[in-house]
């Protein structure tokens, strides 16, 4: 379509046009109607159109006198016309772009809904406020239509984010987020959940449900949506998940919509897994703001070292100390903690806060470094992976370990004959530090039960990997969805009729474009890290994934590649559209032609530049993975 383009116009123009050719290299079908040569060429890579004092690999057509001459060359023609045969392209790019968005939008396209599924510990949506369940409306007053641009949003922006948000309960507020920055700009929010669960293109390869846990258990199919928990109507996942937590313990019955008809499902208890040792509290690593903790006086770096008196270490467990909060919701609980001064000893202080209602595991820590979080008090600490204590009768006195062991590394290795999900890997590994003990904890509840574990532990200057069989918890029990695989949150956005599906195609085509031109800027400035960048590999394997999605995400996915087309292609570099743009603003400016030699300089530069693009984008493609 981009070459389309510039012949049309060319020809409008009454430009020569000799050749027209759909890919590159040898012809492998071509015909001569009239003056021009139409040619279906060897290499599917684009095309080309070939006029006459117009030769991206000669350019001294551009300047020389004898073809100038000639009433039907490219450069015989007026500037204002030159600018109109080589916009031509890239205005036909976002047309056809338009025009996909459009087809896309009016049969209607599938996306991630605008609410909060997912908030990591410690990050800065974490410590702004932002919750489960809020809806974001807007960022930086653009209004948001799904979750994906909120992502583009976050990533694109520079300086603080004003975000817009909705409660469960309908309240609305503003809260504002500076992001952090990792590869790209974050601040620590996923998708939505749903309470359909998951629709598994593959069951076998992909299960419903974490192999070996309480959910693998029941009989539940693709595609079913949970209704209520004992009798209690759920209409979100964040009350889904507050019911299970209720009732952390016990089975609970679910009931089920099944293609239209009702069920009823049990769901046994999920116990933790434990290895049968405490290990030492860490610092206090974030306090979220107006949180029970902020409005205490907590800071980061604190050191708690007890709870109503309790000692942390000895009489509660610092991996469980969400539960002793959310079981205390509403009353007054004692802390007493120390904290450095600069230039004195650490001093010890107390308060007294009161837990908000919050479900104990509402924000696990799934992501390594994440610190572990108290969300009724709004306050996350790290674990120092240091063995506090032994369980006489545990896991970890069989084999030997003993208070003061340093935790260096835990393995999961897959069973003989034990199932993983399709994602999995044969052995994840966790290279263990003084911020990642919980993460690795969290994963051993994940991965444990198909897998054998593996410890590495350091005692002086000797290291010990030994085989650990963890055992099930009697005391606690996980309170997310004890195995089961949810789809995400998603709605379909469809347009009414032509004018809705002309509104919100060029809506789409306008915020891509934009997008883009913040994306290079991001390449530019360091914000996004150039390893994201796909080439065509890249490019063909996401065609693959999104035509696997349906026709209409593969229409919106050939939309935004003719976008990316149109913005790259206007970029000022000799060779590209873009390019001769500006040695046409030259001329059009100065009333004089480039020098040859200019011209002939920069394409050749240009084109060193762009080759230099594709083999790092292919490189890129080959040997570096992307998040």
């Amino acid at each position: 379509f981009h070459e389309l383009g510039h012949f049309l116009v060319a020809k409008w123009c009454g430009v020569y046009v000799e050749c027209f050719s759909i890919g590159f290299g040898p012809y492998v079908v071509s015909r001569k109607w009239g003056d021009t040569v139409y040619a279906l060429s060897l290499f599917p890579l684009g095309g080309y159109v070939k006029m006459r004092g117009q030769d991206d690999m000669d350019p001294g057509e551009m300047t020389d006198e004898e073809i100038a001459a000639d009433p039907r060359s490219y450069t015989a023609k007026n500037v204002p016309q030159r600018m109109a045969i080589i916009s031509a392209g890239v205005i036909m790019n976002i047309i056809t772009g338009l025009m996909f968005f459009m087809l896309a939008f009016r049969w209607g396209v599938e996306v991630p809904e605008r609410v909060v599924g997912y908030v990591a510990v410690g990050m800065p949506a974490w410590q702004y406020g932002i919750r489960t369940g809020d809806e974001i409306l807007d960022i930086n007053g653009r209004e948001i239509h799904d979750f994906s641009d909120v992502m583009v949003a976050t990533a694109l922006s520079q300086g603080p984010l004003t975000i817009q948000l909705r409660d469960p309960d309908g309240q609305e507020r503003t809260v504002t987020v500076v992001p952090e920055m990792d590869s790209t700009r974050k601040i620590g929010v996923g998708y939505g959940l749903s309470l359909n669960v998951l629709d598994s293109p593959d069951p076998e390869k992909f299960p419903i449900a974490s192999p070996g846990t309480a959910a693998s258990r029941v009989e539940f199919q693709s595609k079913d949506r949970i209704l209520a928990v004992n009798d209690v109507p759920v209409a979100t996942y964040s009350e889904f998940v507050a019911e299970l937590s209720r009732h952390a313990a016990d089975s609970v019955e679910l009931r089920i919509d099944r293609q239209g008809s009702e069920e009823e499902l049990l769901l046994p208890a999920e116990p933790g897994l434990e290895l049968g040792f405490k290990v030492s509290m860490g610092l206090v690593a974030a306090i979220q703001k107006g949180g029970p903790a902020e409005q205490a006086g907590l800071r980061a770096d604190d050191h708690i070292s007890k709870i109503d008196d309790l000692d942390v270490e000895g009489d509660l467990d610092p991996f469980t100390l969400t539960e002793y909060f959310s079981s205390k919701a509403g009353q007054e609980v004692k802390v007493t903690y120390t904290r450095e001064v600069e230039g004195g000893p650490p001093t010890p202080h107390e308060v007294t806060l009161i837990p908000e209602e919050r479900s104990a595991w509402a924000e696990p820590p799934g992501s390594e470094g994440a610190p572990l979080s108290i969300p009724s008090i709004g306050l996350a600490y790290n674990i120092v992976p240091v063995v506090f204590s032994v369980d006489p009768d545990g896991p970890a006195a069989e084999l030997g370990i003993a208070a003061r062991d340093k935790l260096t590394k835990i393995e999961f290795i897959r069973a003989p004959g034990g199932e993983l999900d399709g994602l999995a890997e044969e052995t994840e590994a966790v290279n263990i530090n003084d911020k990642n003990w919980a993460y690795a904890y969290w994963m051993l509840q994940q991965s444990a039960r198909t897998r054998v574990v593996k410890l590495t532990t350091e005692r002086g200057d000797e290291k010990a990997t030994k085989e650990i069989t963890p055992r099930e918890s009697k005391t606690w029990y996980l309170q997310t969805t004890r195995g089961l695989s949810l789809d995400v949150l998603s709605s379909v956005r469809v347009a009414k009729n032509l004018g809705d599906a002309i509104h919100m195609g060029w809506d789409h085509t306008t915020n891509s474009i934009r997008q883009v031109y913040l994306t290079l800027r991001g390449l530019v400035t360091g914000d996004i890290s150039y390893k994201l960048v796909s080439g065509p590999i890249g490019i063909a394997k996401t065609a693959y994934r999104t035509a696997d999605m349906g026709l209409p995400q593969f229409v919106l996915f050939l939309g935004l590649i003719s976008v990316n087309l149109a913005v790259v292609n206007f970029l000022p570099i000799p060779v590209l559209d873009g390019g001769h743009m500006v040695f046409l603003l030259w001329e059009g400016i100065t009333g004089r032609r480039p020098n040859e030699k200019v011209v002939g300089y920069a394409s050749t530069m240009g084109l060193v530049l762009l080759l230099t693009l594709i083999i790092l984008v292919v490189y890129l493609d080959l040997f570096v993975s992307k998040m």
